[in-house]
């Protein structure tokens, strides 16, 4: 139990830019909040966020680790993008490639979950998108009507479920 806790102090200590003294990357921003009762309604929206409202101290513990290593999956989406615009690529590929890379992130992030854990999220992108992992690129298009704002949102975290994890999503300088 130790060691996981001091693997995941070390997983969530924040980068600092040295162009910058402010934290980038996965930052805590708050503790932990307390479980809350199975029979407490749950007044967000996004089941992600009413299913971490009741988990465990060490369950909540477990997903705010998880969560900052899929943060840090959007910080490689982040460098791929400054590459890719720096080589010359267009606005289009870029935002496919970026959709590609969530969605990969999703997958390696969900590896480590329970399988109801999974299931809830699946669900929802099911109801939502049609697709257990999200929105297609070409679904955000015909969403944002361009490839920019589609790139945009690829790089963009649910801070609702943040926010329930006591952290937050700082893109670091590229």
């Amino acid at each position: 139990m130790l060691l996981a806790l001091l693997t995941a102090a070390a997983l969530l200590t924040t980068a600092a830019s040295p162009a910058s003294a402010e934290a980038c990357g996965s930052v805590i921003v708050a503790p932990l909040p307390a479980p809350a009762s199975a029979d407490e309604p749950c007044t967000s929206a996004d089941p992600v966020v009413c299913r971490i409202r009741v988990l465990s101290w060490e369950e909540k513990a477990e997903a705010q680790v998880t969560r900052s290593k899929y943060h840090w999956l959007l910080e490689d989406m982040n460098r791929t993008r400054a590459d890719m615009a720096a080589d010359g690529a267009t606005d289009e590929e870029i935002a496919r490639k970026l959709v590609d890379m969530r969605n990969n992130a999703k997958e390696i992030t969900r590896a480590g979950m329970s399988p109801e854990e999974v299931r809830v999220l699946e669900e929802r992108n099911i109801a939502k998108y049609g697709n257990p992992l999200g929105p297609t690129a070409d679904q955000l298009y015909a969403k944002y009507g361009s490839w920019q704002r589609v790139t945009d949102a690829s790089l963009r975290t649910s801070a609702a479920v943040d926010h329930e994890l006591g952290l937050e999503y700082r893109p670091c300088p590229v």
